[in-house]
């Protein structure tokens, strides 16, 4: 009776292994190096790459994630250079974006690299996000801005990571979940926090009975952060 167990249990082994085999790099392989002594034969391996796991169905939201951060990188880069003309002149207030810029090229960098190490890649005749953003506006305005759009790329994290950790076999991909969430979310949530605190705060200042003193004095700040 054991016997007969352990040839059952073979078989079926030995069927699974046909079966995956029919979708393998191993197979790929196998057909490529039979039809090498036929010249008039194209030999590809489709199936030799580095996709696993739910990347193909999430790809689409990576990428236009990726997209959002150099959209939002270059508006970030515009309101630095605008409060750094001699007419602004708020060397804190240039340092603010200027980081914020910085962040959100490195972020869209890694993400692209991410993606290509799953097997991806970007498709830029798609994924280009319009800038959307006024640039020659005022300090609290533009606080509220960067904001809102931290709030933004925050809200997207947590939909891509809600995707990626259902249960659902074709969106399923704890690595993908893991990454969006260390990377991205815990940053976000940092930046969130100390934009809130400075839109606050200046909205005080600039309510008090010398707006224009204050104002100079959190721009004092800011260049020390």
């Amino acid at each position: 009776m054991l016997g007969i167990m352990k040839v059952v249990i073979f078989a079926v082994i030995c069927l699974s292994a046909l079966a995956i085999a029919e979708e393998s790099c191993y197979k790929d392989i196998n057909d490529a190096c039979k039809a090498t002594n036929n010249k008039k034969s194209f030999i590809t391996t489709p199936k030799c790459n580095a996709t696993y796991g739910a990347i193909t169905a999430v790809l689409p939201d990576l990428r236009n994630y990726a997209a959002q951060h150099i959209t939002h990188s270059f508006e970030y880069l515009l309101l630095s250079t605008h409060y750094a003309n001699y007419e602004k002149n708020r060397d804190g207030f240039k340092k603010l974006f200027q980081e914020l810029s910085d962040e959100k090229w490195g972020a869209s960098i890694d993400l692209i690299k991410y993606i290509a190490q799953r097997g991806g890649d970007m498709d830029w005749t798609q994924n280009i996000i319009p800038m959307d953003m006024p640039y020659d506006i005022y300090e609290l305005p533009a606080l509220a801005k960067a904001l809102d759009i931290e709030k933004e790329l925050a809200t997207e994290a947590h939909r891509i990571h809600r995707e990626t950790t259902r249960k659902r076999e074709e969106y399923h991909d704890p690595e993908i979940s893991d990454h969006i969430e260390h990377i991205y979310s815990h940053k976000q949530r940092d930046n969130i926090r100390k934009l809130a605190g400075y839109v606050s705060d200046l909205t005080k200042i600039l309510d008090g009975p010398d707006s224009s003193l204050g104002l100079y004095l959190f721009d004092e700040y800011l260049q020390k952060q």
